[in-house]
């Protein structure tokens, strides 16, 4: 695996954030904001994780609900719940996305030594999706390529909504 061999791109500040009980984070680059729910205006005939759009400030803004993108368990919002604004990469264009997290909680400084990469957990690992696993706080934190939550696909139909 190269990956190990390079373990200095992943290291940098990171937003922490929740989802289902598991603490995750983005790199601290990606993000471009944070923002409370507002109000989610449904677009017809797109994947299931895709909550709809919504109106920043005059920019509409697609927005993927985390939870059903990984399969997990839906929850009602609460007064947590937030969008994290995120720039990820499309074809070589950049797109403003929202993600529905269940609670934000810190901005954590990771260094390489304590980012091991992910363990081959069988066949249905994602090697693109997560870029490691940092040992932070006497936990782990499972570090997100946001660039690659989403499929080409999915990310071409998130061009189209923006």
């Amino acid at each position: 695996m190269d990956e190990g061999n390079n373990l200095n791109h992943r290291e940098g500040k990171y937003l922490a954030f929740s989802l289902a009980g598991e603490e995750y984070g983005i790199g601290i680059l990606k993000v471009k904001e944070i923002i409370g729910l507002l109000p989610i205006t449904s677009i017809p005939r797109t994947p299931s994780f895709m909550k709809g759009v919504i109106n920043l400030r005059g920019k509409v803004i697609p927005i993927a609900d985390l939870r059903s993108k990984f399969g997990l368990e839906a929850k009602e919002y609460t007064e947590r719940t937030c969008i994290i604004v995120v720039e990820i990469n499309n074809a070589g264009n950049s797109i403003l996305m929202g993600i529905v997290v269940d609670a934000v909680s810190e901005v954590l400084n990771i260094k390489s030594g304590e980012i091991e990469d992910n363990p081959s957990l069988g066949a249905q690992r994602e090697d693109a999706t997560i870029l490691g696993l940092a040992k932070a706080e006497g936990g782990i934190k499972i570090l997100l390529n946001i660039d690659q939550v989403l499929s080409a696909e999915e990310r071409a139909v998130l061009a189209e909504a923006a």
